[in-house]
């Protein structure tokens, strides 16, 4: 793979961007090894961009969303990179990787920058992958990091384990608003956005709202934030410029809480890839593999119960590391 200009990226050029994000999605242990050191060179630039998630049940409008929301900001001198944690599903494929060309206005501009990443089986995989490309984008000089995901499940709890902010957005509609979203996902929302506030949908939108507000009051919610309920309408555009002085508010309110949360999200980012790298180092050990595949058979056919099966795993490991 061809060297990557960190000058280039430095200076915010895309095309470098795109080359150092490829690098690190990588899974060729010699690009995974030019990929670490090339975040290491990053991670003195990094940190200083406002990582915003944005989840929603396919058809409510993300892409159109996304959009606005990324034009709005760039009119006020903002860079602006988009990146998507895309469950895709091992049967059909996801649907993100078209979010390029329906944001067709937002990819055109010079200060804004846009990567889809399929997950295709590996959901973990490529989550720690958007986490790399997190610190490049923001090494490359963007200040927002809008975080996609598609769906409501896995991917969402991971978008929220990786941003400042979680915003879910919603369709206008009342009674079934709540229907097919997770409970756990909306405690996760810092912000509920009902979308699409605009024609014959406006009114509904309004009352959305409203249901909404109720619904989060029953909701557990944590931290030194109350979440909020909004609509916008992508397509006019409206309310799009109150939803971000309401962040703005959020970022205010979270001066000292957001650093600490990054704090602990990069905890649990190593304690993850640490997990991770050892199983990897042990399945590669042709004895250990043996062992590992021989107790899971014994698992699946209900011969031995996983914490049995388990510690049969773990025992030669004390053993080898107690000599």
């Amino acid at each position: 793979m061809a060297e990557i200009d960190f000058d280039a990226l430095r200076k915010g050029q895309r095309r470098a961007l795109a080359k150092a994000i490829t690098l690190i999605e990588s899974t060729n242990p010699v690009h995974r090894r030019e990929a670490a050191t090339l975040l290491e060179k990053c991670l003195p630039y990094s940190g200083n961009s406002l990582r915003i998630g944005i989840s929603g049940v396919p058809g409510v409008g993300k892409s159109t969303f996304i959009e606005a929301f990324g034009l709005f900001l760039l009119s006020l001198g903002k860079r602006v990179g988009v990146l998507a944690v895309d469950p895709s599903s091992p049967l059909h494929g996801g649907s993100i990787l078209g979010d390029k060309t329906r944001m067709e206005h937002l990819s055109r501009e010079e200060n804004a920058f846009i990567r889809p990443s399929p997950a295709g089986r590996s959901l973990g995989g490529v989550a720690n992958r958007t986490r790399e490309a997190i610190l490049v984008a923001e090494s490359a000089g963007f200040d927002v990091i809008l975080v996609e995901t598609v769906g409501v499940g896995q991917s969402e709890y991971e978008v929220h384990s990786m941003t400042d902010l979680f915003l879910v957005l919603m369709q206008p509609g009342a009674g079934d608003e709540l229907q097919g979203i997770k409970k756990g996902i909306l405690e996760l929302a810092d912000f509920i956005v009902v979308n699409k506030a605009d024609g014959d949908a406006e009114r509904l939108a309004s009352q959305s709202v409203v249901h909404y507000k109720n619904a989060m009051g029953f909701l557990n919610h944590q931290g030194f934030w109350t979440p909020e309920v909004l609509s916008v309408s992508s397509l006019q555009p409206r309310g799009i410029d109150t939803l971000w002085e309401r962040m703005e508010a959020y970022c205010e309110a979270g001066s000292e809480a957001i650093p600490e949360r990054r704090a602990t999200q990069a905890s649990q980012w190593f304690e993850r890839l640490l997990n991770d790298g050892i199983t990897d180092l042990l399945k590669a050990n042709a004895s250990w593999a043996s062992l590992y595949h021989e107790q899971k058979a014994r698992v699946a056919s209900g011969e031995v119960a996983p914490p049995q099966a388990a510690l049969a795993c773990i025992e030669p490991l004390e053993r080898a590391l107690s000599s």
